[in-house]
């Protein structure tokens, strides 16, 4: 591993993944590292550096979040391109700036991940921060249930309850910054050597998240119904973890029925268990509503994770889980030790902002925005039917498009670049040994897009494809 010859200093206030990271990072804008070279596991380099493989499990995971290296199922980590890359010195701030090209700017981004941010309730947002602020409550700032504040916790089980079907009692919730912490805490109370079945395509920092934590992750296969029961059955899996009103990134709803077999399968083994993740469960757009997967279970067995980060903003880190009774003794033993990572008075806030009823307004403006963009889009991928077909259409803020033509995702994605817009293949949510669909598919999100530049994204793409 000469090209990663890292020298770390144990005894620095840095950390150590914060020192890989730097150093790998810097190789690549110096140019030690060339697009396409493949890095070393995360096993083998901890072995080489003598330390635990989720130090460098970090420092690859913040370099993939920031777009120098890329994960490739069953191949590994490499170095990205990074057209034009601008490299900061310190001596560039003593000195004229020197010349340099911009990482490539897209004109359009169908990002999967992006959210209409002009629409955030602002001022709704400044008013309720300053009236909880200005009132004298000193116990906001002393650390509070690790559960999360009671106040909170109670207004979400009565949304849940009206909005999702769902059935909580306040005890049975915890509050968590982002759905990620809430699956880290899980995985804390189960302990390591879990075996967590998983759909393929799949939402990949989940997949990262329990692999990284000594879980053996069993890839379960997908019919036009989600997870495949009889596939189910053939593993040693302890616990599902599902989509069932959205799966991403596939946008398959899972029917009733096959809700009833995932139910039943549970039901099969004593310690077996769901984990529902409805995270933008919100946004539907044919038909109604299909309630939470929990408020079918009878006998205790779903685990019930949602998000306010998808329907409001991304960095309202604010999520909730909802916990079967018969796992709060387990919490108490392993799970109340974990403080609650998300501040009491974004507690309050997000309390007052559902009870005085201008989440409910923000969701009904939000899916009339969503939908007027989702058809929009429709609208202009009807000159594609030639080429593709189109799905996931149903919910969500994306759909997908299925080349039919013999067109290769990497293909599609370069000629869509070349014109200015951004789409992002399938193939990047497929995760163990799953096999690659033989037809490339593309994602398209249009929740950051308004619709006049959906029109003009659409025409830019058909110049690319057509």
């Amino acid at each position: 591993m000469n090209e990663l010859a890292i020298s770390l200093d144990a005894q620095s206030s840095v950390p150590l993944y914060e020192q890989i990271y730097k150093h790998i990072k810097n190789d690549i804008q110096n140019g030690g590292l060339p697009f396409g070279k493949r890095l070393p596991s995360t096993r083998k380099l901890a072995k080489f550096l003598q330390v635990s493989r989720t130090t460098v499990d970090m420092a690859y995971d913040q370099l993939v979040a920031e777009g120098y290296i890329e994960a490739l199922p069953c191949r590994g980590y490499f170095v990205c391109e990074l057209d034009g890359l601008y490299h900061l010195r310190r001596e560039s701030l003593q000195t004229q700036p020197r010349p340099h090209s911009p990482i490539r700017q897209y004109q359009y981004d169908f990002s999967p991940n992006g959210v209409d941010p002009e629409s955030f309730p602002q001022n709704t947002w400044r008013k309720l921060s300053k009236n909880i602020l200005l009132e004298e409550r000193r116990e906001l700032f002393a650390l509070g249930d690790p559960q999360g504040d009671y106040e909170l916790r109670s207004t979400i089980a009565a949304y849940l309850h009206q909005a999702r079907g769902a059935e909580a009692l306040p005890e049975q919730i915890v509050i968590g910054a982002g759905n990620d912490f809430l699956l880290l805490l899980l995985c804390a109370m189960f302990g390591a050597g879990q075996h967590i079945a998983m759909e393929s395509p799949t939402y990949k920092k989940a997949y990262d998240l329990f692999c990284n934590l000594s879980n053996e992750v069993c890839i379960v296969g997908m019919d036009e119904s989600g997870m495949r029961i009889d596939a189910l059955e053939q593993t040693q899996a302890q616990t599902a973890y599902v989509m069932p009103s959205h799966q991403y990134p596939l946008g398959t709803v899972m029917p009733v029925k096959r809700r009833m077999q995932l139910l039943e399968w549970a039901q099969g083994a004593p310690d077996r268990y769901i984990i529902e993740d409805d995270y933008d469960s919100e946004f539907r757009y044919k038909g109604k509503p299909i309630p939470a997967l929990q408020g079918y279970d009878q006998s205790g067995r779903v685990i019930y994770i949602g998000t306010f980060s998808r329907s409001i903003a991304p960095a309202i880190r604010v999520s909730y889980m909802v916990l079967p009774k018969r796992l709060l003794s387990l919490y108490e033993e392993r799970g109340r030790a974990i403080s609650c990572t998300v501040s009491r008075v974004d507690q309050q806030l997000i309390a007052a902002f559902l009870n005085e009823g201008y989440y409910e307004r923000h969701l009904n403006k939000m899916r009339a925005l969503y939908k007027a963009r989702h058809d929009t889009l429709l609208e202009e991928l009807r000159a594609f039917r030639g080429i593709c077909r189109i799905s996931g259409e149903n919910a969500g803020v994306h759909l997908l498009l299925t080349f039919t033509n013999g067109m290769r995702e990497e293909d599609a994605i370069t000629r869509a670049a070349q014109y200015g817009v951004a789409v992002y293949g399938l193939s990047r949510y497929f995760v163990g040994e799953a096999k690659m669909p033989q037809a490339a598919t593309v994602i398209l999100g249009y929740a950051n897009l308004h619709e006049d530049e959906i029109r003009q994204a659409a025409a830019l793409l058909k110049k690319a494809w057509l």
